[in-house]
């Protein structure tokens, strides 16, 4: 049996370790001993090891015994904790969407023999697997993938739970966004170009621009436009630009009485009792991701509910389960090559992207398809 080493013990952490569980040896680590309680409760096969995953020295002896690593960290460590692994020679999937190009660290994996999977989650992740596998068959022209996970119950103001750090979702909403025009890389703040859409299930949501094509503005250059908006309710866009405006959200330390504090640092410790999801808090996600070109338009559309059998909410199975599919693709040896591997460069691969299709139906994650001829 493969042993498999899981860093981070969040909400998505968790529910990889459990759905892992049922197949491998899995052993999960994080500097939260409430989180590793929380996924022992869930699983009391899963060995459970608190560590400073941040300490990059004692990292290498910590993932030692293990055959694949999934790094699920947050966003801020993921870059560092990614070439710690790959530099100890273990192959690895991640999911902390940070914030640096993860292909910086191909040569260092080519070097040390090591797959690395990275961005494989939901969007990053199944959007980019679904534009490489059709970007294999066709020419593209056109790729739009607008994304969202949301509470079902809407209380104000902000009508939204975060599933991972509030920090990372706050990076979002300030990191300018970058999408592809006319061959062309435009870049506009984020937040901007706000439409409303109407979505089955999910009713009419806000969309607007966030920087979410990451490896696609490299591996996809040749596609003439492409963009990614992220989705929440109506007039979130707004109450959003006015904490930016009033400098919520401003790194730079400000003095309040004799203390110097990082306004982000505490919007972000307060926006967590706002916006943390409670166990059993019923969400959804929603994902539309349209392709179009040689006079076609392919349509995938996603609409996942927290699992009550499970206790899992809908972005933790959605993320963490495309996850354990890129994990599997690695233990059956059916995806060896060396380097770093962004979704679209596995999905070109048709038994691959089967796969990773078929395991999320096995949770009854459904993609559903449609093309239409024009």
């Amino acid at each position: 049996m493969k042993k498999i080493g899981i860093l981070g013990a969040g909400m998505v952490g968790r529910a990889i370790a459990a759905d892992l569980a049922k197949v491998f040896d899995i052993t999960s680590h994080d500097n939260s001993e409430q989180s590793l309680q929380i996924l022992g409760s869930i699983d009391d096969t899963i060995k459970l090891i608190p560590a400073d995953l941040e300490d990059s020295n004692s990292l290498q002896d910590l993932i030692a015994p293990f055959d694949i690593i999934v790094c699920a960290v947050p966003g801020f460590m993921g870059f560092k904790t990614l070439q710690s692994v790959i530099k100890a020679k273990k192959n690895v999937v991640d999911i902390s969407f940070f914030p640096e190009n993860a292909l910086d660290l191909d040569a260092l994996a080519k070097e040390n023999k090591v797959t690395a999977i990275v961005d494989c989650g939901v969007a990053p992740g199944m959007s980019n697997l679904i534009l490489g596998y059709h970007n294999a068959r066709m020419k593209i022209e056109n790729f739009e993938c607008m994304v969202g996970g949301l509470p079902k119950t809407r209380i104000k103001p902000f009508e939204y739970k975060a599933p991972f750090s509030p920090i990372d979702v706050i990076e979002e909403y300030t990191r300018p966004a970058r999408f592809v025009e006319n061959a062309r890389v435009i870049t506009k703040d984020a937040l901007t170009d706000a439409e409303l859409v109407d979505f089955d299930f999910a009713g009419t949501l806000e969309s607007f621009n966030t920087d979410g094509l990451r490896s696609l503005l490299y591996t996809m250059k040749h596609i003439p436009n492409m963009k990614e908006k992220t989705l929440r309710y109506p007039g979130h866009i707004d109450l959003i630009n006015a904490l930016i405006k009033a400098g919520f959200f401003d790194t730079e330390k400000i003095n309040v009485s004799g203390n110097n504090i990082s306004p982000l640092s505490f919007s972000s410790a307060i926006l967590f009792k706002q916006w943390k999801l409670q166990p059993g808090e019923k969400e959804f996600t929603v994902m539309k991701i349209k392709i179009s070109g040689e006079n076609k338009s392919i349509v995938y559309d996603l609409y996942d509910e927290y699992d009550k059998k499970t206790n899992t909410s809908s972005m933790a199975r959605t993320t963490g389960y495309t996850c354990n599919a890129a994990v599997h693709l690695l233990a059956n040896g059916l995806f060896k090559d060396h380097g770093v591997f962004p979704p679209e460069f596995i999905g070109k691969d048709e038994t691959c992207f089967n796969f990773i299709i078929e395991y999320l139906q096995e949770r009854n994650i459904i993609y559903k398809k449609t093309v239409v001829a024009k």
